[in-house]
């Protein structure tokens, strides 16, 4: 089963999981706001990916924090506002096994279609 990180309102998230259950792969949200994230499991995922594939800067939670945050960002700064404000990893982040993926673009969805 494949674990999905995100919101349960994003949209790309909800049409990553109707996606997935169309294609028969059995996925499972986990809700920054409802499960929380911890700091063990976000330094997984920094050791795997680049913070700034991780960093959402398109994102509203992004344009709100003051621009003292938005200077001299950092894996540490970086891990630090992610903790506090979840809503800046970009989703979906899918764990498959002990690897992720993340985003909902096509080279995304090719290594999800392998993973059944």
């Amino acid at each position: 089963m494949i674990k999905l990180y995100g919101l349960k309102n994003c949209d790309t998230c909800r049409k990553a999981l109707k996606w997935l259950k169309g294609e028969g792969i059995q996925a499972e949200l986990h809700d920054f706001r409802k499960d929380g994230l911890e700091a063990a499991h976000l330094e997984e995922w920094l050791e795997q990916v680049d913070w700034e594939i991780l960093l959402n800067r398109k994102g509203t939670t992004w344009r709100s924090l003051n621009d003292a945050d938005k200077l001299d960002v950092d894996r540490e700064k970086v891990k630090r506002l992610m903790l506090e404000n979840p809503s800046l990893i970009k989703r979906p982040v899918f764990e498959l096994g002990d690897r992720i993926l993340v985003g909902f673009k096509d080279p995304e969805q090719q290594a999800l279609r392998g993973f059944k």
